[in-house]
């Protein structure tokens, strides 16, 4: 098997992202915490996954930082998985990829999931914007790459 390549020290922050997140199965996990599953059977459950990889990318997303195991609230013997403030700042990534899947590759009023405000049942918006406010899209942007060096 291929090691995979650590993208610690990269200077692209799309690049270390990756590096904590991992692979398709982790933001499946994530998913499936923001949708308030806690329990390794409801994981599993959910996705379908073989234990032994679950067991490793649940290990993983806590050495990580974007879970934390916590003694079960029911007073049982397992454990919980939550999702911790930096696993919760994924919320947006998560939207992201939602409004990606949406757009681009469902037919046209075919069914699918949605997300929507607990509270009123409105859909959720995901818009991109400058620190003062304005609304841009990837033609309006541009990365100011950092040299080898490490400088600016």
């Amino acid at each position: 098997m291929v090691k995979r390549k650590s993208l610690t020290g990269d200077y692209c922050p799309s690049a270390r992202s990756l590096d904590v997140i991992g692979d398709w199965w982790s933001l499946l996990i994530v998913r499936d915490a923001f949708d308030g599953l806690t329990r390794f059977g409801e994981f599993q459950k959910s996705l379908g996954i073989a234990k032994n990889i679950l067991s490793e990318r649940l290990k993983t997303l806590i050495a990580r930082g974007i879970l934390k195991a916590v003694p079960a609230t029911d007073g049982g013997a397992h454990q919980e998985y939550h999702l911790t403030e930096m696993g919760r700042d994924l919320f947006p990534v998560m939207v992201a990829l939602r409004k990606f899947g949406e757009a681009h590759l469902f037919a046209p009023g075919e069914p699918h999931s949605r997300l929507v405000e607990r509270e009123t049942g409105q859909a959720i918006q995901l818009e991109i914007r400058t620190s003062d406010g304005r609304a841009v899209d990837a033609k309006d942007a541009v990365i100011l790459k950092v040299e080898e060096d490490g400088a600016a």
